[in-house]
Order: C-alpha cells, then sequence, then structure tokens
C-alpha cells in the first residue's frame, strides 16, 4: 500500500537531504512538490492545502534551515504532521464495558463487511482472548446469514443460528439475549449493506442502534474506492452517528489517499486496516506506524509483531537446537523455513515492513522476486521421496527429472532450489563450527558495535 506516493517521497526528501544547505525557496519547491504527490495519491484537496501549509510554516523557520541537517529536519517536520493528520494515536475498542459489548458493523455491500465482522471477531479471540458471538442482521442479501455462520466455524467463533423470516430488529434482540445468557465478552452485528447509500439502509441500522445502544458503531470501507470511502464516512457519521472507521483492502491500494484523508474529514478514528483476504489479515491501526511506512522508514514494530505471532517457537527452538547442536540441515527444514516466512505474509508482507525498502523496490522487481517462489519451492521439496529430503547427496540427473514432473517446474528450476539450499547448509555447518559462544561472538561486530 502506499507504493507510489512512498516512491514519490521517498525521492523529494533524498533530493533535499541530498543538498545539505536550504533556503525557503528548496522548501517551498519541495513542498509543491509533495503536494503534488499527496493530490495523485487521492488525498482530499483540504487535508492537502491544510497538510503542506502546516510543514512549510515549522520547515522555514530559522532553526531548521540553519541547521546541521536541514533536510532531515524537514523530514522530521512532515513525520510528525503525517502523524497528525493520521490521528496521533490509536484507539482501541472500547471494551470496558459491562459484557457483552456491542460492535455494530455499518457499510455498503461490497465493501467486505461479513467477512471483516469474522476478521474482527478472531482478533478479539486470538489478541485480546475474548469469548465472540457472530451474528448476521443482513436479510437482503442471498445467504449472507449463512455464510458469516460458515466463516465462524472456520475461526472457531460462534455464530447466531438463523431464524427464517426475522427482521434485523429481532435479531439483534435475539443476539443480546444469547450473548447475555452464553456469557459473552462481546457480539458483533453484522448489518445488511445497500450498492448505495438510502433512506431504507439508513432507517434500519437506525433502529438497530436504537434498539442496542451499540458501544462501537464502527464503519467499514473499501480503501480502493477513494474518496467515495471518505464521503461514505461523512454520510454515516450526519446520519447514523459512527465511533471508528475500518479500512478494508488497503493491501490493493497503491494511492491510500482514502486512509489520509477519512480523520481529518470526518474527525473519526481508524481503528483497524484489513490487509488481504484471510481471516487474520487485520491490522490493529497505528498512526505513526502508518507513517513511517509511507515515507519509507519501514514498520519494524509491526514486522516483530507478526513474527511473535506467526512463528511456531517450539520449532524455532528446534531449528536453533540442531543449528548449534550439530545436527544436519535438511530439506526438510528448509521447507519449514518457507512455511514460517509464508505464515508473516510472504516476502512481499515482510518487505513493505523493512526501512528503505522502497528506494530499491523497482531492482527486486526487476529480479523476479514473488510469492511464487515459495510455493514452488515448495512443490519441489514435497516431490523428492523422504529419503531425498534428508540426503541431497542422492539427487542426481534422473531423480532431478522426476522431482521437476512432479512439481511441475523445469529441472533448471531444481537445480537453482538445490544450490541455495546447498549454499544454506554450508552456512549452518560454519554455525555450527563456532558453536552457541563462538557464535554470539562473530556476530557482537555486526550488531553495530553495541557495547556492555
Amino acid at each position: 500500500m502506499f507504493d507510489n506516493l512512498s516512491s514519490k517521497l521517498t525521492g523529494i526528501f533524498d533530493r533535499l537531504t541530498g543538498r545539505g544547505v536550504l533556503n525557503e525557496a528548496d522548501v517551498t519547491e519541495a513542498m509543491r512538490e509533495v503536494r503534488v504527490a499527496l493530490l495523485e495519491a487521492d488525498v482530499a484537496l483540504p487535508v492537502v492545502k491544510d497538510f503542506t501549509a502546516k510543514v512549510k510554516e515549522r520547515a522555514v523557520g530559522q532553526e531548521v534551515l540553519r541547521s546541521v541537517t536541514p533536510g532531515q529536519q524537514v523530514i522530521k517536520i512532515v513525520h510528525d504532521n503525517l502523524v497528525e493528520l493520521l490521528g496521533t494515536t490509536s484507539e482501541p475498542l472500547n471494551l470496558a464495558v459491562t459484557p457483552p459489548a456491542i460492535i455494530m458493523l455499518l457499510g455498503l455491500q461490497g465493501s467486505g463487511k461479513t467477512t471483516t465482522a469474522a476478521k474482527l471477531a478472531k482478533h478479539l479471540k486470538d489478541k485480546e482472548g475474548k469469548k465472540v458471538l457472530l451474528a448476521s442482521l443482513d436479510v437482503q442479501r442471498p445467504a449472507a446469514q449463512e455464510q458469516l455462520a460458515v466463516l465462524g466455524e472456520q475461526i472457531g467463533v460462534a455464530s447466531l443460528p438463523v431464524v427464517a423470516g426475522e427482521m434485523p430488529v429481532e435479531i439483534a434482540q435475539r443476539a443480546l439475549e444469547a450473548a447475555r445468557e452464553g456469557v459473552y465478552d462481546a457480539v458483533i452485528l453484522d448489518t445488511a449493506g445497500r450498492l448505495a447509500i438510502d433512506d431504507e439502509l439508513m432507517n434500519e441500522a437506525a433502529a438497530v442502534r436504537d434498539t442496542t445502544g451499540p458501544h462501537e458503531s464502527l464503519l467499514v470501507v473499501d480503501a480502493m474506492t477513494g474518496q467515495d470511502a471518505v464521503n461514505t464516512a461523512q454520510q454515516f457519521e450526519q446520519k447514523i452517528g459512527i465511533t471508528g472507521i475500518l479500512l478494508t483492502r488497503i493491501d490493493g491500494d497503491a494511492r491510500g489517499g482514502a486512509a489520509l484523508s477519512m480523520r481529518a474529514v470526518t474527525g473519526k478514528p481508524i481503528k483497524f486496516l484489513g490487509t488481504g483476504e484471510k481471516t487474520d489479515a487485520l491490522e490493529a491501526y497505528h498512526p505513526d506506524r502508518l507513517a513511517g511506512r509511507i515515507l519509507g522508514m519501514g514498520d519494524v514494530v509491526s514486522l516483530v509483531e507478526k513474527a511473535a505471532a506467526s512463528i511456531d517457537m517450539s520449532e524455532a527452538q528446534s531449528m536453533a537446537e540442531k543449528m548449534l547442536g550439530g545436527g544436519k540441515f535438511d530439506f526438510n527444514d528448509f521447507a519449514k523455513q518457507m512455511q514460517q516466512m509464508r505464515r508473516m505474509g510472504g516476502l512481499g508482507g515482510m518487505m513493505n515492513l523493512l526501512p528503505g525498502i522502497g528506494k530499491i523496490k523497482d531492482k527486486l522487481k526487476d529480479a523476479n522476486i514473488d510469492e511464487k517462489i515459495l510455493k514452488r519451492q515448495e512443490a519441489i521439496i514435497q516431490s523428492m521421496t523422504p529419503a531425498e529430503r534428508k540426503n541431497a547427496d542422492l539427487l542426481q540427473a534422473s531423480r532431478k527429472r522426476r522431482i521437476a514432473a512432479g512439481a511441475g517446474v523445469e529441472v533448471a528450476d531444481v537445480n537453482r532450489l538445490i544450490k541455495q539450499f546447498l549454499e544454506l547448509q554450508k552456512i549452518m555447518r560454519q554455525i555450527q563450527k563456532l558453536g552457541k559462544s563462538g557464535f554470539m561472538r562473530s556476530m557482537l561486530p555486526k550488531l553495530g558495535g553495541f557495547r556492555g
């Protein structure tokens, strides 16, 4: 996300820092370029005007222009103002209430509301340790209620049984009764959407709101729709009232203007970002982290959190013991490493969080690094026999042809994987020779010269 905007802003600031000494004309020209970049990213014009005016006012101050690193100072000012634009601080869900916490999801049809209900339920269950009940109030879209029930079963969250002929308000009342009787911590009400905002949609949503008194009324909007998403949020806030926003399909929006405009235009906080189709592709919204990503500074905190949530610690410990204890690294271990990487979002998901990655994205594209590589390599390993996975020396020409045919790849692909594996195996042997203490001693100088 924000690929185009991030690339353009990085280029602008690289030119600034490369000049050394700056004057007001330099800052004015940079802000003009920033303004164009934001408008091309589909950020609302009033938001762009206000943002660039604030940055310029602070950036032309004497303490900035006369500083030793004026370019870096300007980048810091842009970063701080970007965080302010995005909301300054993250605002979690209001769950500090007498159970059950009632969360009503609103939105237009096609915004991904039902899958978002499942994602949010999984997040509350896995990250917050909450007992959650899902309830579909959508009696308009065919099989909408059944869809939510299937998703609930997949993620291990209970859903309200479907009763034919019930209207949304009746379903909501039954959901609250079931949540209280079942001692649930939260109940998520998935309301019906429409292709466009109309009186029927708003009246139905208002009736559910008045009946249930939700603690959170979250609007689910598709980031891909740009300024239409912002307009939708304004209308729901005016007619129903919302407590927060959940932006979906952020991973597919290269421009990102909706996220940048949303808080400033509506005054309502973004609480979550939908980053993919899977039920675990939901991130809590952190303005400072998002600002870092947009400016090419990466988001190491989110990367570490993703690793902590995705990596099987028992497998990682077993791998570490094998590395340091003299065990032989084989293709089974190699496959496990690839699976861990895929659980973390694959190469793309990890690279987007790394600092400075924007500057080399074009080179990475030229190198044809994509998610298909991991899947192809896993397929090659799966086509090997158990003996071949344990002993790479067995992989002679005839076996390579059989493996390539089984995986649906060329023999050259098998050779590349074997070469990569042997290089990694060589590194593992070097680590084993060093031993634990020797490995740590060899790593310390490479960690930036830290001193105890």
